[in-house]
């Protein structure tokens, strides 16, 4: 996936009852960097009070020493954000932290609301004072709104009042809650390391300090770790499993296990299904690094097409760097990408990546792998053509940006002067996950919203609030 393509989602790491709390959680957060780049934050707990750090860019750029060490106790959060275009501002930046009648209480969310904007302005008809923008603060308010004095009531009473995704870390001084929508669109796992418990959104952060993989937190269960030990509950009304198959497409990182699948090995499946759903005659199949990589193996095994290497990716390009005159076509996809021209010349090339959004850097690989010599250039795309934007955390193009929405197959591949494209089909898709189609949210291909947004009747444009 490239610049033309989903922007990676947000990352929540949560760690009870061990003396270096924070420090684990700041490897957890590293190990889950590609679910967001813009903001990055831990809040801990030493028992008499929470102690905050957060602030803008990566967690290896923002975070040292010495800001660790200004987080004490054995209790903390933390969160990677990735936010829309014009709202990376720190004040949206999570976990939040706020002290209030009852006490402290910190946050992080992974999701969307659908309903927040309509939540949010009966809050501040009642006198609310919002200091961000983010559907996260209004978790926050209505929690702190809630009768109850025990925080799983407060919670619970919280959440029945909004609709959305939500894999959602919450802490007190003295307590970690967590708690994943009835639908499961967001993963959510739970750890042990020794006597403390661990939460991340994926098993990666786990493998990286070495904790034991527990379960899976459920759909619709909430978690409280205490004194008392590990508590589940299921407080919410049973719903239909919605969860998010672009995270098995290109979202989890590969080593992860996602909504018990291996990702790299559920990859290497997409891949190889689409070659059976989609022949060709080819020298090679390469792969948009470092995304198409899994799926482009599949492919070839499963074509009996040698796999190689034809796209060489510079892993050290930063997110910020100088425009050249325009005299240098398509740099910024060259700064990060360039042709192995000595091995494709004169080869008929399958490209397997894992999806296409705007189609613009899709056209532009083309076109260099054409330049440096290719006979021939084939697209293969290991999921189905995306046609819609997502509404449950994603940050995704309207439609009118989604080149699916509005173009036939042939139609984008006479846009991306490819000589032929193919995607994997829906049904070869949910097949591959070993599910019925019913388990997964697949509306960013369909249009078929598992949540209607209450608020406004248009699903085709995004909602008021951020992902994250």
């Amino acid at each position: 996936m490239n610049d033309d393509k989903f922007h990676d989602e947000c990352a929540v790491v949560g760690v009870y009852g061990h003396p270096e709390a924070a420090n684990l959680t700041y490897l957890g957060l590293y190990a889950l960097q590609h679910r967001g780049q813009e903001s990055t934050g831990i809040v801990s707990s030493d028992t008499r009070g929470i102690h905050t750090e957060i602030g803008m860019g990566r967690v290896n750029d923002f975070f040292n020493e010495e800001r660790l060490s200004r987080l004490p106790g054995p209790l903390a959060i933390g969160h990677n954000r990735y936010s829309t275009t014009g709202t990376s501002t720190l004040r949206n930046a999570q976990p939040l932290a706020v002290d209030y009648s009852r006490g402290s209480l910190a946050i992080a969310h992974n999701g969307n609301l659908v309903n927040a904007h309509r939540v949010r302005s009966e809050l501040e008809a009642y006198g609310s004072i919002f200091r961000s923008t983010s559907d996260t603060e209004v978790i926050l308010h209505l929690i702190a709104q809630a009768r109850s004095k025990d925080l799983v009531d407060c919670t619970v009473e919280a959440l029945q009042q909004v609709q959305g995704a939500y894999s959602l870390l919450i802490m007190s001084r003295e307590e970690l809650i967590a708690v994943r929508d009835p639908h499961g669109f967001r993963p959510l796992c739970l750890g042990q390391l020794g006597d403390a418990y661990v939460l991340a959104s994926e098993t990666c952060a786990l493998d990286l300090i070495e904790a034991e993989y527990l379960r899976e937190v459920m759909p619709g269960e909430l978690i409280r770790i205490s004194a008392a030990g590990v508590q589940s509950y299921l407080p919410f009304a049973p719903a239909p499993s919605r969860r998010c198959v672009f995270e098995l497409i290109y979202f989890a990182r590969p080593d992860s296990d996602v909504f018990g699948h291996n990702v790299y090995l559920m990859r290497k499946a997409f891949g190889s299904r689409l070659a059976r759903e989609a022949p060709i005659q080819a020298d090679v199949v390469i792969p948009v690094p470092d995304s198409g990589i899994p799926a482009a193996l599949g492919f070839a095994e499963a074509a009996g097409i040698p796999f190689d290497i034809g796209l060489i990716r510079n892993h050290y390009v930063g997110r910020t760097f100088i425009e050249p005159q325009s005299s240098i076509r398509h740099f910024g996809v060259k700064i990060k990408l360039n042709a192995n021209r000595q091995f494709l010349e004169g080869k008929r090339v399958v490209v397997v990546d894992d999806s296409i959004i705007r189609g613009t850097t899709s056209q532009k690989l083309v076109q260099m792998i054409r330049q440096a010599g290719a006979k021939e250039v084939h697209m293969r795309i290991s999921s189905p053509p995306t046609t819609h934007p997502c509404l449950y955390g994603i940050d995704t193009p309207t439609s009118d940006e989604l080149i699916a929405s509005s173009h036939t197959v042939d139609e984008i591949c006479e846009y991306l002067q490819a000589d032929s494209l193919a995607y994997l089909s829906h049904d070869g898709m949910m097949r591959v996950a070993r599910e019925s189609e019913q388990s997964y949210c697949s509306a960013c291909f369909t249009g078929d919203y598992p949540i209607h947004v209450p608020w406004r009747e248009d699903v085709q444009q995004l909602p008021l609030f951020q992902s994250y």
